[in-house]
């Protein structure tokens, strides 16, 4: 995880099957140090992820970028107006 620019992570139960059970942790780090812990699922994860990236105005990670701006700008309508053409061609075809 010290490597970790910006993610969220799930601690699974020991022995327990991921697509039935409840995490045991979920987290999220930031530039290799966890932020938050004890979250109750990944969606809780990713929105508190998403509004701490947008609060403390830091930078999408390169591979991530769209995925985040798909949700600042056509899910949450955040600075809606300047979308860049992928986006504005995947909001047209789900919308």
């Amino acid at each position: 995880m010290p490597n970790t620019a910006i993610g969220i992570y799930a601690i699974l139960h020991e022995g327990g099957d991921c697509d039935r059970e409840d995490p045991e942790d979920v987290g999220i780090i930031i530039e290799g140090v966890i932020i938050l812990q004890d979250l109750h699922d990944n969606a809780t994860a990713f929105h508190l992820l998403f509004g701490l990236m947008y609060v403390l105005n830091l930078s999408y990670p390169r591979e991530l970028r769209y995925i985040f701006e798909f949700c600042q700008k056509v899910l949450m309508e955040l600075d809606a107006k300047k979308v860049s053409n992928k986006i504005q061609v995947l909001k047209q075809k789900l919308l």
